[in-house]
């Protein structure tokens, strides 16, 4: 440690300005922690009695009176808090966009059924229809119908359509049934009524079946150089075999042969007038003119 040479002039001057220094700063430091002596203590806070004084008159004793100043001072401090919740907001999420509102299925409607009302009967009687089967296609025919109450304002109607009919009494009417209402087969409706409709009857079906129709192939024809008696050659469908027949021959004891050409057979049919005509198959149409088949030998020999 270097020691402080006290001849130099300028050496006493620092001495003498640390020691005010440190001086100053033990001065500084006892202030702070411990004072200088004075001993303050702030003013003790009086409170104002919450009872009012009362006025005595002389020679009367007042009695003693306790103030609640503890109480009074400790309520007047409560105050009602008042608390405001904040309004807290979520952030809003982002969309889906394969997510979708679907509506909810509607429950199923019951269906009610309502009670049918009972149909009145019909004023005028319709009993019988004659003929009430018939075949198609077919010619004209006459219709009797048989019942009760008629009069001569009332037509017969088939399946909606008035035809002329002849009054004949109350119990019985008659018209004529023309071949295109029995064009095909089915059933037809039969129906008594005046045309206003004011009095009708009820209805009474007619059956219209399909005709017969021959049961054979159409398979060639042979035609002689004179084209004077032309031969066809047709096949039975039940047991295939091969027949031959000219114009005028009845096949099935009811279909007669009419015509007889390279493109088809005509048949009628004896007992309805009803004519039929066959095509020829188309695989014999290409070879022209057909000869007779070759009958089939019995002693020939079917073993190779």
């Amino acid at each position: 440690m270097q020691v402080v040479d006290l001849n130099k002039p300028g050496e006493k001057k620092k001495l003498l300005i640390a020691a005010a220094l440190g001086l100053g700063a033990i001065l500084v430091l006892w202030w702070a922690l411990f004072g200088f002596g004075s001993n303050t203590r702030p003013p003790a806070r009086t409170t104002a009695s919450a009872t009012s004084q009362q006025r005595t008159t002389p020679g009367t004793s007042r009695p003693p009176v306790s103030a609640p100043v503890a109480e009074v001072q400790t309520l007047a401090t409560l105050t009602p808090v008042e608390y405001v919740q904040s309004a807290y907001s979520a952030p809003e999420p982002k969309r889906n966009i394969f997510s979708y509102y679907e509506p909810p299925k509607a429950p199923p409607k019951e269906v009610v059924t309502p009670t049918p009302t009972p149909t009145p009967p019909p004023p005028i009687l319709l009993a019988t229809v004659s003929p009430s089967n018939v075949y198609a296609r077919t010619g004209d025919f006459k219709l009797e119908a048989a019942g009760d109450k008629f009069t001569s304002a009332m037509r017969i109607f088939v399946d909606g359509r008035e035809l002329p009919t002849t009054y004949k009494s109350p119990q019985q009417l008659s018209t004529t049934i023309s071949a295109s209402l029995i064009a095909a087969p089915g059933t037809r409706s039969v129906v008594v009524r005046t045309p206003d409709n004011t009095l009708y009857s009820n209805a009474l079906p007619i059956q219209v079946a399909a005709p017969p129709v021959p049961n054979y192939n159409y398979v060639g024809i042979i035609s002689p150089h004179n084209r004077v008696t032309d031969t066809a050659l047709v096949q039975d469908k039940n047991n295939k075999n091969i027949l031959t027949v000219y114009r005028g021959d009845i096949l099935s004891g009811r279909f007669r042969v009419t015509s007889i050409s390279e493109k088809e057979l005509v048949l009628t049919d004896t007992s309805l007038k009803i004519k039929h005509t066959i095509a020829m198959s188309e695989n014999d149409r290409t070879g022209g003119p057909l000869s007779r088949p070759t009958p089939r030998v019995d002693s020939e020999d079917d073993e190779p």
